[in-house]
């Protein structure tokens, strides 16, 4: 098989991903090796490959969002054989620690995570767990799917995190605001103005991400520091900028949450607490859950979400993340493998 590695992280403008020919991995018991058709491209994977998160396996290949056809298994999982599915982020977990048997197996104790901790899809072929594979709507093609596998299940769990759902009208007439405007962002709006929400997007680059915002919908779009028009009851950060956290507490109503949709953002300035007085929450998204992935792949197919995309080759993988790391990509990157 071709695959990128990272043999030592680096920052991405100095191309550290080396394209290399390897053998095709072996499926054992309970797993599949799927023929990857398309991966797209995350800040995680920018994280892992500049070094923010640390080494775990040696000469990883990244990526975690990867479409594909299933074309070996082992034993115990030979019903996929032939069958298109998607592998997310979340590769396997314990199954027996208090988090795992308490239905919140995205805070697992002994995790594995695709493309960190064990190889991902920036390949043509890749090894995945047939318990964590979802199986793909229909109505999608890869190319379209491929963010949606955790651009898109970590957007649909951060407004789960929201609260909005609780509220006696839940999603419909609430203001909601987001920060950041890439791909999970461009997802998760699609998902809350179908439940009735209105929309209000903060982010930078008026070209691609405002204008993005205002194609799919927001009730108002402002730079990513400025104050929207109403209190927002809910927000959730997507960018990796920990500089916003007092700019989204400060853009909340009375009782408001705020989400941190990432798993690595820079640290935030002291936030005084006239933030976080009136009952105002700040929390964090970990992982998703596998019934999380079920569940918005489900809801994206009947509304149906519409994946704005850039594809990249994959021996373009370097020039893919260099441009995800200067925000020139508009909704989602994708490398298109075969």
């Amino acid at each position: 098989m071709r695959a990128l590695r990272l043999h030592a992280p680096a920052p991405v403008e100095t191309r550290p991903l080396v394209l290399e020919n390897l053998p095709d991995p072996t499926p054992g018991p309970g797993q599949i090796l799927v023929k990857v058709s398309a991966c797209g491209i995350c800040r995680t994977d920018l994280h892992v490959v500049e070094g923010e998160l640390p080494v775990v396996r040696p000469l990883v290949i990244p990526g975690h969002q990867v479409a594909g056809t299933v074309v070996g298994a082992g034993t115990g999982a030979e019903a996929l054989l032939g069958r298109r599915v998607g592998i997310g982020w979340l590769h396997r977990t314990c199954g027996s620690c208090r988090f795992c048997m308490s239905g919140r197996e995205n805070l697992c104790d002994a995790p594995e995570f695709t493309g960190w901790t064990v190889d991902g899809g920036f390949a043509t072929s890749i090894l995945a767990d047939a318990d964590f594979v979802y199986e793909l709507p229909d109505g999608f093609s890869d190319v379209v799917a491929a963010p949606l596998l955790c651009a898109g299940i970590i957007g649909y769990r951060a407004l789960r995190l929201t609260g909005l759902a609780g509220r006696p009208s839940g999603f419909r007439g609430a203001r909601l605001g987001l920060y950041g405007f890439g791909a999970a962002g461009h997802i998760a709006i699609q998902i809350a103005r179908a439940r009735g929400a209105d929309v209000y997007v903060m982010t930078r680059d008026r070209e691609r991400h405002q204008a993005l915002a205002e194609e799919l919908g927001a009730a108002w779009v402002g730079g990513a520091r400025d104050i929207p028009p109403s209190k927002l009851d809910a927000a959730i950060i997507f960018a990796p900028a920990g500089e916003l956290i007092p700019a989204g507490l400060a853009a909340l109503d009375k009782g408001g949450t705020l989400v941190l949709g990432g798993i690595h953002m820079s640290d935030s300035p002291p936030i005084p607490y006239a933030l976080l007085y009136q009952e105002r929450i700040v929390r964090s998204v970990a992982n998703n859950t596998r019934d999380d992935g079920r569940a918005f792949l489900a809801e994206a197919a009947r509304i149906p979400v519409t994946t704005h995309i850039r594809t990249f080759g994959l021996e373009e993988a370097n020039d893919a993340l260099i441009a995800l790391k200067t925000d020139a990509i508009r909704g989602a990157g994708v490398l298109v493998v075969a």
